[in-house]
């Protein structure tokens, strides 16, 4: 599974009845895979998958494979409250052919470390796709520690870990563990800069459905040793994405779509949309 590059945890646009708008969720992968993305992250955070139906959840992962399939890497989140229920998930992702599965560790039971690896371990041994670890506290309430992410590195089956904990010193000692056949992806919107010049080799980042074009360029010319053209792109689009950071994260995706310029819709409750003044205030950002 190739997870270089720049990956889009994809929003998931909602017509004005508030449903899920397959149409316009083609046009939406049809139009990051032009900007030159390397993956598609289905049902991740910010693609709303916890208000999904269960027949939502199929007809968004179908719709993002029939227009993906074989042209970029496809990865299904299959985060649950249910360890069990993450490998119902992972088993539909292997049939509607997804190359492989991101995990965070179950939100609200607030596991100790044994139990972040026995839930790990069980999704693992159980899935044919290859797995990447979430590991985003803010969201979940607990962290995958360092001596945690070594111990599932070994795992065959385990082949990376997003890492959106925010704290750089954390994803340094991972760098710089060097693990064989893993890949510490960046998940930081604002760090990706310190994490390609250490070593990282893919962003998975919720404002890649702002700015996917500036991500892919981005992350080219780390590649290329650019290191002044990659700050020069950062610092363009920094400020929007300190204001996404800042609050009304989803919301904010979702508005400042392709630059602002695709409707994909609201977001669902317990998400509200964001107050009109602020929603300009973050547009305006795009086009500085």
């Amino acid at each position: 599974m190739n997870i270089n590059g720049i990956l889009v945890p994809i929003v998931t646009p909602f017509d004005n009845n508030g449903n899920v708008d397959a149409q316009k969720l083609t046009a939406l992968v049809e139009a990051f895979i032009d900007k030159g993305v390397s993956g598609i992250v289905a049902c991740g955070t910010t693609g709303e998958y916890y208000t999904f139906s269960a027949a939502e959840r199929e007809l968004v992962l179908t719709t993002i494979a029939e227009a993906a399939k074989n042209k970029v890497t496809l990865i299904a989140g299959i985060n649950s409250l249910s360890t069990d229920h993450s490998i119902e998930l992972a088993a539909q992702a292997k049939t509607l052919g997804y190359d492989g599965l991101m995990l965070s560790a179950t939100p609200y039971s607030l596991p100790e470390q044994d139990g972040i690896i026995a839930h790990f371990e069980k999704v693992a041994d159980a899935s044919e796709l290859p797995i990447i670890m979430y590991n985003f506290p803010d969201r979940v309430g607990v962290a995958i520690e360092f001596d945690t992410v070594a111990h599932l590195a070994k795992h065959p089956n385990i082949v990376g870990v997003k890492e959106s904990s925010g704290d750089f010193s954390h994803a340094l000692r991972m760098l710089q563990a060097d693990f064989d056949d893993f890949e510490v992806v960046c998940g930081c919107d604002d760090q990706p800069v310190d994490f390609f010049f250490w070593g990282a080799k893919s962003w998975i980042a919720g404002a890649a459905n702002v700015f996917p074009a500036e991500q892919v360029a981005l992350f080219e010319a780390t590649q290329q040793g650019d290191w002044d053209k990659a700050k020069q792109i950062m610092s363009e689009i920094y400020p929007a994405i300190h204001s996404m950071e800042s609050g009304n994260y989803n919301q904010k995706a979702k508005a400042g779509c392709l630059n602002g310029t695709m409707d994909v819709g609201s977001v669902r409750v317990p998400l509200t949309d964001m107050p009109a003044d602020e929603k300009s205030e973050f547009l305006a950002l795009l086009s500085k």
